[in-house]
């Protein structure tokens, strides 16, 4: 009987730890999308680099990097990072970078 009622107790305080909290995901800024120019990539292998560091910045949700074009897409956090964040997370990697024609998504 002390079992189920300490079941009960928890399973209470778990709905409303998720009643609580849907109002604020509501709110939650959507993901933005930045294209970075990338310098220096010399092989395939940067790309991991440039991911790598991307995927450091708080905030980052997704890097993918194209080597053929020379470019990363980041999809991240307004909230957590920015397009200038992004760019200095590759320049510190040896490989600098810029918008991509100056436009964020």
């Amino acid at each position: 009987m002390m079992r189920k009622m300490r079941t009960m107790r928890t399973m209470r305080k778990l709905v409303a730890a998720l009643l609580i909290g849907l109002p604020v995901a509501a709110f939650a800024a959507s993901p933005q999308t930045a294209v970075l120019d990338l310098q220096n990539m010399t092989c395939s292998m940067c790309s991991i680099t440039i991911r790598k560091a991307l995927e450091r910045v708080p905030g980052v949700i997704d890097a993918r990097v194209d080597y053929d074009h020379k470019t990363a897409i980041v999809k991240y956090n307004p909230e957590q990072a920015n397009p200038s964040a992004l760019v200095k997370a590759t320049t510190n990697a040896g490989f600098p970078s810029k918008l991509h024609n100056g436009t964020q998504q």
